[in-house]
């Protein structure tokens, strides 16, 4: 390992004739023999200098290698010859203008990049310092860097620019003092001097090349038909390009009063460019996101930045502090680019945001704040599970087909969906399907930190209150309407028909696979992943909807109007405009239940689901068809006992994600945790029948 070389071997390894790839694998070791300590010592060394505290290890160690080669005139004629070579052959302009930016417009495109270079082995043979710096930095560097002072920076610097004349004649013959196994240097292998730092150039270009993605980014017509028009009036993007180009003459050409005009009339053009990339976002805000656009505005505010940095440099008229600034930055940049999932919550976070906000919308429609309200969510709670229980007799006659797994998951999931679209259509209700929807208003009415007044307290618990009082209404609903009917339908069949519609054999199966002592608990939490997941779905399927505006094709399209006519063209674009979320959440919910568990057991994993009004409906049946035999039966009891606890686990969970997502996607942070649990513990204290029922009034 580079760790286990010591200096002396180190630095007279350097050799400005090897080849590139040796000559950066040098470079690479250099960095890591900064980085790591000897076996005696760990994370930090004492300061050189009196009164400083405790240096970082590496800037230790970098002080101690310019002590080396400024007493050494042969190293260090030595080592600036392998830095002058270096200089001359790579493409320093691919690290400032490309380094920690995408190449297409897409944030696939950029996660199957950082992919790449997790899992591929990255080679100093190469010529791009872009790829380099990730084999020379570790984003841990930064802590060192912020510490380097101005003196340590000089030397670093002198180190860096080519060797004078005095040295290069003592490394030709060979006369470096005090040590014994420096080679000697030939005058072959040490450059001539350069009066032009060797990083102006390719900063200057790299310049270039960033107006240039900042200028084609302005004009992709995904960010500019979405922009503010009255930022656009003065043309910025256009200007930005023959700005910068006039700025690269003065700089050749021109004097300093003309760069620092130019210089400010840049800087004014790349504040104009970031508002108007800045109002692409309240575009999408109100017309639906896109991933891809989030991340091509990101894109170009951090090439605007970079743009900024490169300009401090090269107009400093001392300009190693800015370099070390840009070069943090990069090191800042390297840690960013080591982590997938902090860039997916980043680029998502604003469409997670508006999924959210749909879901609260909807969802404030189901949360009870009176009696009347109750009462209206019980009525639709029993249309909803009076529904669910054909149901549940439409599933038994697709089992009775004998399909295979898959058709038979098929058939019940069109059959969920179906009726879940039904009771959507009617107003009724499902009350597993309410959690998601109402976690996003839960989270809404959280107490801020700024609001610390029992008020604003009170009405948070009283929302929970609310909540609970839904939900309930909701599962009692469904599950009194429900398993009851197939239960009275299942005896009507058996006094006409001579024998129920559910037999024997599909009962005792029920009544195995509902059981308490048995895996009926997991199932029924991971059903709340599934009912969580088709809220997701929903968001997602509304934001697409409004984004590719399809309410205003279906209600202006030419071919559409002329089949339906203007006048149903409206209505149906309207209608879809306000139901499409359901119908993607009752339908996806649909196959999702009836799906799972086929696709599960295909892969060897014993999946299954428990939905609380469909196993009421399931039970209703096994107690029809075994008569009044089943109620002396334990299993039976077990069952009913199991229909409660698969309800709270169906809601819990899907209001648990929903609810921790909704607060991420707003950034609120749950303060005060305390106050509100001894709140809502006092309400449950006082009034615990609030939880249950409305108050009266």
């Amino acid at each position: 390992m580079a760790a286990n070389w010591d200096l002396t071997a180190l630095v007279n390894a350097a050799n400005a004739r090897a080849p590139l790839a040796e000559r950066h694998l040098w470079l690479v070791r250099l960095m890591e023999w900064l980085r790591h300590a000897p076996t005696t010592r760990v994370g930090f060394e004492p300061s050189a200098e009196p009164g400083s505290g405790r240096t970082p290890l590496p800037l230790v160690r970098l002080r101690h290698l310019l002590n080396v080669v400024d007493q050494h005139p042969g190293l260090r004629a030595q080592v600036q010859g392998l830095l002058a070579a270096f200089w001359k052959e790579i493409d320093a302009a691919a690290l400032f203008a490309d380094y920690g930016f995408g190449t297409r417009l897409s944030l696939r495109s950029e996660v199957a990049a950082r992919l790449r270079r997790r899992l591929l082995p990255a080679t100093p043979e190469t010529s791009d310092l872009a790829q380099l710096f990730e084999l020379l930095f570790e984003p841990e560097d930064l802590e060192w860097l912020e510490a380097v002072d101005e003196e340590t920076l000089a030397r670093v610097a002198r180190l860096m620019g080519a060797p004078d004349v005095d040295e290069k004649r003592e490394a030709t013959n060979g006369a470096a003092a005090g040590s014994v196994n420096e080679p000697v240097i030939e005058p072959a292998a040490v450059s001539t001097p350069d009066p032009k730092p060797a990083w102006r150039d390719a900063m200057i270009e790299a310049l270039t090349i960033l107006v240039s993605a900042v200028h084609a980014s302005g004009y992709a017509p995904a960010l500019r038909q979405r922009m503010d028009r009255s930022l656009l009036a003065h043309q910025p993007f256009r200007q930005l390009t023959m700005c910068t180009n006039e700025l690269r003459r003065v700089l050749d050409e021109g004097s300093p009063q003309e760069v620092l005009q130019q210089a400010r009339l840049l800087r004014a053009l790349l504040d104009k460019c970031r508002d108007a990339a800045a109002s692409v976002r309240q575009h999408l805000e109100a017309y639906g996101v896109s991933v891809d656009i989030i991340y091509e505005i990101d894109q170009m505010h951090a090439r605007i930045r970079r743009i900024e940095l490169l300009l401090d440099v090269l107009l400093a008229p001392q300009p190693r502090p800015d370099l070390l600034r840009l070069l943090r930055e990069l090191v800042r940049v390297r840690g960013r680019q080591r982590g997938i999932r902090r860039m997916l919550e980043r680029h998502y976070g604003l469409l997670a945001r508006q999924l959210v906000e749909r879901n609260a919308e909807t969802g404030s429609h189901y949360i009870t704040r009176n009696r009347a309200e109750f009462l209206a969510m019980l009525r639709m709670a029993v249309g909803g599970g009076s529904l669910m229980a054909a149901t549940t007799f439409v599933k038994f006659a697709i089992l009775a087909l004998g399909l295979s797994a898959f058709w038979s998951g098929l058939g019940a999931g069109i059959n969920y969906a179906i009726s879940f679209v039904i009771i959507m259509l009617a107003h009724w209700t499902v009350a597993t399907k309410q959690p998601a929807m109402t976690a996003p208003a839960m989270a809404e009415s959280l107490p801020g930190p700024r609001d610390n007044d029992d008020a604003a307290l009170e009405g948070f618990v009283d929302r929970v209150a609310q909540l609970t009082r839904s939900q309930t209404a909701g599962i009692v609903g469904n599950v009194l309407a429900c398993g009851p009917l197939v239960w009275a339908v299942q005896t009507l069949a058996g006094m006409a028909l001579g024998r129920p519609l559910v037999g024997e054999a599909s009962a005792e199966h029920v009544l195995d696979a509902l059981h308490l002592i048995g895996p009926t608990l997991l199932f029924a939490a991971f059903t709340g992943v599934l009912l969580f997941a088709s809220s997701v779905l929903a968001g997602w399927a509304e934001n697409w909807f409004v984004f590719h505006r399809l309410d205003s094709a279906i209600a202006w399209n030419p071919r559409i109007v002329g089949r339906l006519g203007q006048t149903r063209a409206r209505r149906w674009a309207d209608w879809w405009r306000r139901n499409v979320s359901g119908v993607v959440a009752n339908v996806s919910l649909g196959l999702m239940l009836g799906l799972t568990p086929a696709l599960a057991g295909f892969f060897g994993l014993p999946l299954d689901v428990r939905h609380v009004t469909l196993s009421s409906g399931q039970l209703g049946a096994a107690a029809g068809a075994l008569g009044s035999a089943a109620f002396s039966t334990p299993a039976f009891w077990w069952c009913v006992a199991a229909i409660p606890l698969t309800g709270l686990l169906n809601v819990s969970v899907s209001f648990w994600l929903a609810f921790r997502l909704a607060l991420r996607a707003r950034g609120v942070a749950v303060t005060e945790r305390h106050r509100i649990r001894a709140a809502i513990r006092a309400r449950l204290r006082r009034a615990p029948l609030s939880f249950l029922l409305p108050p009266r009034g």
